[in-house]
């Protein structure tokens, strides 16, 4: 932190944490003992939460943290952390003021690796600049390189989205059930919960078995049949389903028929 307050601006001063989770939920914290209000979010006074490690650099390579605390609230709990919800979430860490209110944000990042500890919990956090890690040259591939209704695919995902309601789960292979649904269209595609306690959480569809959509995780606790769920179709980035299921060839991001390394190996043939 390169910013020097004077002694009695430093006597004012606490930390606080903004965290956006992917699911739309954003939670405010402060290691003050009070609760404090910052640009409409309520910072909940958590003075057991602390950046146990906090690097700023001007170098290229990412600035990792780490933030450790007692889970003190409902809105950090030991399921949601196992659930994921907090994987991925925004986080901005910075200093606020407690009597005038100005506050100073001093890093921004993603949540990386959570872990549940005795009566707390522990996050990697990875800095802005991490996506500057990210390669931007797209390398040749016979699968398509883009996002299913995302950029470059330019297809609408409202079109291939739907609403369900569950109508059968079986926790043993972490599949769930839906009547009078195409459910091999669903493979490799997205389902969100709409309601109960897995509210927000996304999990990815990777297999169709006898109609029953296999999920990538478990599913989560408390969730009964009848839950409303949002369904994301699925592609597999060849370029025969594309052309023929979404008559979409013109926009396959990938090189179906250019010849692979294996071509060197093989035996020659009389024509």
């Amino acid at each position: 932190m390169s910013e020097v307050y004077g002694e009695d601006r430093l006597a004012t001063r606490a930390f606080f944490w903004r965290i956006e989770r992917r699911d739309g939920v954003t939670l405010g914290f402060t290691s003050h003992d009070r609760d404090l209000m910052l640009d409409g979010v309520r910072l909940r006074a958590a003075p057991g939460i602390r950046p146990a490690a906090l690097r700023l650099t001007s170098e290229i390579a990412g600035d990792d943290a780490q933030m450790d605390g007692a889970i003190t609230h409902d809105a950090i709990s030991a399921v949601d952390l196992e659930a994921g919800r907090f994987d991925g979430a925004a986080v901005t860490i910075g200093s606020i003021d407690w009597q005038s209110g100005e506050a100073q944000a001093h890093y921004w990042g993603t949540i990386g690796q959570t872990e549940a500890v005795a009566d707390g919990f522990s996050a990697q956090l990875h800095s802005a600049k991490a996506a500057l890690e990210a390669d931007p040259v797209p390398r040749t591939s016979p699968g398509c390189r883009a996002r299913f209704c995302g950029p470059g695919c330019n297809l609408s995902p409202a079109r291939f989205t739907v609403e369900r309601q569950v109508a059968t789960i079986d926790a043993g292979t972490n599949a769930v059930g839906f009547a009078e649904l195409a459910s091999a269209d669903f493979v490799f595609g997205e389902l969100r919960w709409l309601e109960g306690p897995a509210l927000g959480l996304r999990q990815t569809i990777i297999a169709d078995e006898a109609g029953m959509l296999v999920l990538d995780s478990s599913i989560p606790a408390g969730v009964r049949e009848g839950t409303r769920v949002q369904l994301r179709e699925g592609c597999d980035r060849t370029i025969a389903t594309c052309a023929t299921r979404f008559a979409n060839a013109v926009n396959f991001r990938g090189e179906p028929f250019l010849p692979g390394n294996d071509l060197v190996a093989r035996y020659p043939s009389r024509s």
